[in-house]
């Protein structure tokens, strides 16, 4: 049988490179992108290298990230650019394969093992070349990992953050990825980590050793995953994107979008325009998707102490209607707290999961639910339509032009999509 070749190609330092070459004044500087202190979500995304040498961090406030690095420009957020660099990387990866899977903006596995002959054979050359077409072509580095599955290939990207290539072979994958920390392996995070140190587990290497009482004791299914990802044991397989989509076809569970609030919500109106707001992105997702659900969650983080509460519902008939999802998000909140300033509200989640198909047909019941919700729907469309060609912001609700900050925003488009589970 041959043997699988796989790469794993992470952009380096993304939005920030990005933004690097998207302004040559900021190429060499220490670059910092970063939300809006105005809107309160004012921390740092992402960060140059150049930051990064200064200690700045992911997740850390900008006056945190300005006390380590005084020079530090920080620039605001363009998905519009990541998406774009984003396709022009992939349309490279289809050159020399049909399997391009992604995992987020900035990283894609591709497997060439059908197709390497055709470019001579040798997967480090293919690695080298890729990687100097897309700095000579878009401006930003790369760095790849090459190995026979999908876990060592990120493990060899993980590797070396700077525009490096590291191969991981069934000969030198004891030398090479058995010393890295736990940590660094993908789903071993933070609490898995903790736990495989506190049992004297502190190396992938000690994982790929680890026994099967403490693995089916302290972990479950998922401590024999993990090791056997320690051995390279790992047969998942790329999956095919579909270009037309940027996407790839796997089975989605849920669809959620939320926002830090640009002020305190002391009201009902004030709720009410951000709830909007939320589940017009969430609908309006599900609907291109060809989806409805059953089941609508919102999660609440409040002002004074920024404790937090997430509660749901489930409906008799799915849905992808905007008016349904927002008409339960609100009543959910309404029902467990009150709408003024003393139980003030710093931010919103609203996510739509039990999904199924648009294409399913709908319970049809005596009172005639099922025929309006599909007239509804049609309308829903047809505004979806006119925004896929004049842009989101062409029709408005009322209720979401309450708040002037608020109806300004345009959610869905900077929603950003985060990356796919490798876990299906």
């Amino acid at each position: 049988m041959r043997e699988r070749v796989i790469m794993h190609i992470d952009m380096n330092a993304f939005y920030a490179s990005v933004a690097q070459h998207l302004d040559p004044r900021l190429r060499g500087r220490a670059v910092a992108v970063a939300g809006d202190p105005e809107r309160r979500n004012g921390i740092i995304l992402a960060k140059s290298r150049e930051a990064k040498a200064c200690g700045v961090k992911t997740a850390e406030a900008i006056w945190q990230a300005r006390q380590k690095c005084p020079g530090l420009v920080v620039v605001p957020p363009d998905y519009a650019a990541y998406k774009r660099y984003s396709r022009l990387a992939r349309m490279i990866y289809y050159e020399y394969t049909d399997l391009v899977e992604p995992f987020g903006l900035d990283e894609s596995w591709i497997d060439l093992t059908g197709s390497l002959q055709l470019f001579g054979g040798d997967a480090m050359l293919v690695a080298n070349e890729i990687s100097g077409r897309v700095k000579d072509e878009l401006g930003l580095t790369v760095s790849v990992g090459v190995s026979w599955n999908k876990v060592f290939a990120k493990l060899g990207s993980d590797t070396d953050p700077g525009d490096g290539i590291v191969s991981i072979t069934r000969e030198n994958y004891r030398d090479v990825a058995w010393p890295m920390a736990a940590s660094e392996m993908i789903y071993v995070g933070p609490a898995t980590a903790r736990k495989l140190r506190a049992a004297g587990y502190e190396t992938i290497g000690d994982l790929a050793h680890a026994g099967d009482y403490f693995l089916g004791r302290r972990f479950g299914k998922i401590g024999f995953m993990l090791r056997d990802f320690a051995n390279g044991i790992d047969g998942s397989p790329v999956r095919q994107m579909d270009p037309a989509k940027a996407d790839v076809d796997y089975v989605v569970k849920g669809i959620g979008n939320g926002l830090t609030a640009p002020r305190d919500l002391v009201c009902e109106s004030d709720v009410k325009a951000l709830v909007w707001l939320l589940s017009e992105s969430v609908s309006q997702r599900m609907r291109e998707s060809r989806l409805r659900c059953r089941t609508v969650s919102v999660g609440v983080r409040r002002a004074g102490d920024l404790s937090g509460y997430s509660r749901q519902t489930t409906l008799r008939i799915p849905t992808c209607l905007t008016s349904d999802v927002a008409k339960l998000a609100m009543g959910l909140i309404e029902a467990n707290q009150p709408l003024d300033e003393e139980h003030a509200i710093r931010a919103i989640h609203v996510r739509a999961t039990n999904l199924s198909s648009m294409d399913d047909p709908l319970q049809c019941d005596i009172f005639g639910d099922a025929e309006e919700a599909l007239r509804a729907e049609r309308l829903d469309l047809a505004i979806d339509e006119l925004r896929s060609r004049f842009g989101n912001r062409c029709v408005h609700r009322a209720v979401e032009l309450t708040d002037e900050v608020m109806g300004g925003l345009d959610i869905k488009r900077d929603n950003t999509v985060h990356p796919i589970g490798f876990l299906r």
